[in-house]
């Protein structure tokens, strides 16, 4: 009896390992709730932001600059998910949150945390380097709950400012990821406020550096949408729009398909930037 049960499980175990994990992965700058964007207002897309999360099926979000009743609005309207995260400024519920959603269905959340990109990331509140503001990432080692599979996803903001702040940001992130994510694949989504020719992101992708990630547009089977991802609603004339937005993987993990999404969605802008999407495949 004890030896089938042995193989039973056995049986189960190898069965569980050798499926993939399939997600589909979004990093959403959501643009905080700034009453001066009159009609492109938060009040005008939080149900969109929310829809297009349901529509594309996404199974983790990474999203940046949400507000406290922003990160509510999205979580009443997305009743499948739960999210990760704190206000930047305190700690607590103070400033924007560089929030994770993920699937309750999906995933089991092993671990999770946060820490401020600076000299003092356990301080919360603090300020790096150059930088004009208070930046923080949030991460999260999640289970898939069919596979038992397990993976780190982390999520973040980069400054706009301050350009030793972006540097340092992501040695401080590569740094964090390769100690917490213990040997699983590694996610990184975020608004890096850098193009991808920048020395910072260079300095994520370099492979020289045992710690690096690998932009996903680089290595996606196909790719689509804009060759930028900030527009300002519209505003900014399309010659002076750039591509801040990424979502990193670690080496192993395929890309299916990377997309930069429409600006617009139902004819109202989702948002000031575009968002991204890709299709990953963990073995």
């Amino acid at each position: 009896m004890k030896k089938l049960f042995y193989l039973v499980a056995l049986i189960l175990f190898v069965s569980c390992e050798s499926k993939t994990v399939d997600l589909n992965i979004m990093s959403f700058n959501v643009r905080y709730d700034n009453a001066g964007d009159s009609l492109n207002s938060w009040q005008y897309r939080k149900d969109i932001a929310a829809q297009v999360i349901k529509d594309h099926d996404i199974d983790i979000v990474g999203t940046q600059e949400v507000l406290s009743h922003q990160l509510n609005d999205l979580k009443e309207r997305l009743p499948k998910y739960t999210a990760i995260g704190v206000g930047r400024e305190d700690g607590i519920d103070k400033g924007e949150y560089s929030a994770i959603l993920y699937k309750t269905d999906k995933f089991n959340e092993i671990q999770s945390g946060y820490f401020w990109l600076s000299e003092t990331p356990e301080i919360a509140g603090s300020k790096g380097w150059d930088g004009a503001c208070e930046r923080i990432a949030t991460w999260a080692v999640l289970q898939d709950k069919e596979t038992k599979k397990q993976v780190f996803f982390i999520n973040t903001h980069l400054d706009h400012v301050g350009k030793i702040a972006r540097q340092e940001g992501v040695t401080l992130l590569l740094d964090r990821a390769t100690e917490l994510a213990k040997g699983f694949p590694i996610i990184m989504t975020g608004d890096f406020n850098a193009t991808p020719e920048s020395d910072v992101i260079k300095h994520v992708t370099d492979t020289s550096n045992p710690q690096h990630l690998i932009h996903s547009k680089d290595i996606a089977s196909t790719t689509s949408g804009t060759q930028w991802t900030f527009h300002d609603f519209g505003r900014l004339p399309v010659e002076q729009r750039e591509f801040i937005d990424y979502i990193f993987v670690s080496k192993g993990i395929l890309v299916e398909k990377h997309a930069v999404l429409p600006e617009k969605m139902n004819d109202k802008f989702i948002s000031d930037h575009s968002l991204i999407v890709a299709e990953i495949e963990i073995k």
